[in-house]
């Protein structure tokens, strides 16, 4: 088996990563950073998104496992003092593939020119460079409403507990294939209506966000910030391509939940 490792540059994630490297080398596995078959990300669930875009373009070949060494994160659920036990797993024991939901994101221009694709593993957000964001918001090929406001966050169900749930939307099991719709400082008044609530669209709905002005868009694309200008719109669904996460044992993830936001 292939395996490369990628850590988050500090003292600590590095040396776990020489350390994961010389073990598993010593198993004869092969470190092979092109074509991987698992990705085992030293860090944080920052560097698990750096990994996942990383080996995007690998998502049906290559499983990920995380080794958390700062906060407890929702990607990470290896321990630096359970590196050895990981090892022995991963030279020893078949792993079970558990495979989630991503966001697709088409991003169309005006003037024919050429559509830009991507994938998200957490969320997607969308602002004017200036001023409020003004766009419709059409779902299935019928416009729900005009958004004004600061934003619009589409988020997938892993990352339904990152910035989705600071703009108090649900948080949904990584199981459902779904997406979620949040707004960000809606402008709601006797002229201005938007819903208020979060959307949580299924995996045979699409959302198409259409620019009402001629404006420049910040858009991010998890930790990828994008300015694009001439946008006639973008669309989201649940892609095709899922992500893989290689799995020994069982991940509690309402039990993270509670020990992330709830505590003891």
């Amino acid at each position: 088996m292939k395996f490369a490792v990628q850590s988050k540059g500090d003292p600590t994630s590095n040396k776990i990563k020489e350390q994961i490297t010389r073990y598993l080398t010593g198993f004869d596995l092969i470190y092979d950073e092109e074509e991987p078959d698992i990705v085992i990300s030293v860090g944080g669930d920052g560097t698990l998104l750096h990994a996942f875009h990383r080996y995007v373009h690998r998502l049906a070949d290559t499983a990920f496992v995380g080794v958390h060494t700062g906060h407890l994160g929702f990607y990470a659920d290896w321990t630096p003092d359970e590196v050895e036990k990981l090892v022995i797993h991963l030279a020893k024991t078949p792993f079970q593939v558990v495979e989630y939901p991503l966001l697709e994101v088409v991003i169309r221009f005006n003037n024919n020119q050429s559509e830009k694709r991507y994938l998200a593993l957490n969320e997607c957000t969308v602002k004017a460079t200036e001023g409020s964001l003004v766009i419709d918001v059409i779902i299935k090929g019928d416009k729900f409403e005009t958004f004004r406001g600061d934003g619009l966050c589409i988020s997938t169900p892993t990352g339904s507990t990152a910035y989705n749930k600071a703009l108090f939307g649900a948080i949904l099991h990584p199981s459902l294939s779904a997406i979620q719709l949040t707004e960000m400082a809606s402008i709601n008044n006797r002229v201005y209506r938007t819903i208020g609530s979060p959307l949580v669209l299924p995996e045979h709905h699409t959302c198409i966000l259409k620019p009402v002005n001629d404006v420049n868009f910040n858009i991010t694309i998890d930790h990828l910030f994008l300015v694009h200008k001439d946008v006639h719109s973008l669309q989201y669904r649940v892609a095709e391509e899922r992500i893989r996460f290689a799995r020994f044992r069982p991940f509690p993830f309402w039990r993270r939940v509670k020990e992330s936001f709830v505590g003891d």
